[in-house]
């Protein structure tokens, strides 16, 4: 294990490094700056300029880039240009509320995946199996934003005061009220990752029922629901375990829109409005952040996947 992540260390490292580039250039390609926006919209050129220096923001892009990149070498994320406090404690005070968010979406997005995709691999009736498929396509087809959409007509308007629809209670204050505030944005973002793992675990389903060692568990007389479970769903899992690492990555981007349609106070309504003031340090670290955890999961996930499958080797 150690030699294969020191294999595939260069490689994330690399990831990194682009990524860091190209968050820092779209920044600054960005109309308006930090400055117009701390200086407001009559403010003089001069004006600007003065605090532009102030910042830092006069020096030449790579000076700034390299600047910023040292800062992230040494554990130091820096401070917030707008809400004039450390980025650490920025993200601190809503990592909180996304990490709930994230954790109740993965749950879901594992039990519809799993739950479906065993469901559809395993029936043997062709009018299940076709309206899996078809259900598998709307909901890999339905915009995350047309689901919030959905729910926050139906939860706010048809059949009100049985969910909240913004807002949110952290469960450190109300387990009860944490949960329902989580139910409509983890349902929101787990669905259609959901869709996805779930046909991904049919078709290999599918395709492990026609193997040689079914057939050999068929001819031995066991009974359909072991060789379902023990020997189908066993060797199928592999696929819905890497799924599942790659969709986390989604869920984390997924979550700057629910967070902000549900208006839930996290670390995506923290970066859109980081965006929208031109916060330079905020969108590059929170970014930046996203990658970087993206990377880990993938690893994580592909490492997990070599221990319970002794065909995957490591390489």
């Amino acid at each position: 294990m150690t030699a294969y992540l020191l294999r595939r260390a260069p490689a994330a490292l690399l990831t990194v490094w682009a990524a860091s580039v190209i968050i820092f250039v779209l920044m600054r390609m960005a109309p308006g700056s930090p400055a117009t926006v701390l200086a407001g919209p009559d403010a003089s050129a001069a004006t600007v300029a003065s605090i532009e220096k102030s910042l830092g923001l006069d020096a030449s892009l790579p000076v700034q880039y390299v600047h910023w990149l040292g800062d992230l070498a040494t554990g130091r994320l820096g401070d917030s240009i707008i809400y004039q406090q450390s980025i650490a404690s920025l993200i601190g005070e809503r990592m909180e509320s996304t990490l709930e968010l994230a954790i109740a979406a993965t749950v879901l997005m594992c039990l519809l995946g799993i739950g479906l995709g065993v469901l559809g691999g395993s029936t043997r009736s062709g009018r299940v199996r076709a309206f899996l498929d078809t259900t598998f396509s709307v909901l890999l087809a339905l915009p995350t934003y047309v689901t919030a959409v959905l729910l926050l007509v139906l939860f706010g308007v048809v059949w009100p005061d049985i969910l909240p629809v913004s807002g949110e209670t952290l469960a450190t204050h109300s387990p009860v009220g944490a949960f329902q505030s989580l139910v409509l944005p983890a349902i929101t973002l787990a669905i259609p990752h959901g869709a996805v793992i779930a046909r991904m675990l049919q078709s290999s389903m599918r395709e492990a029922m026609h193997e040689d060692y079914v057939r050999a568990a068929n001819a031995k007389g066991l009974t359909h629901r072991r060789v379902l479970w023990v020997h189908v769903l066993r060797n199928s899992m592999s696929t819905a375990i890497v799924v599942i690492g790659i969709r986390f990555g989604g869920l984390l981007g997924g979550a700057v829109l629910v967070e902000a349609l549900f208006a839930r106070n996290g670390v995506g309504q923290l970066l859109v409005s980081s965006v929208q003031s031109r916060d330079y340090f905020v969108v590059q670290d929170l970014i930046l952040f996203a990658v970087v955890t993206a990377i880990v999961v993938q690893l994580i996930s592909e490492i997990v996947l070599a221990v319970i499958d002794p065909r995957v080797r490591l390489v």
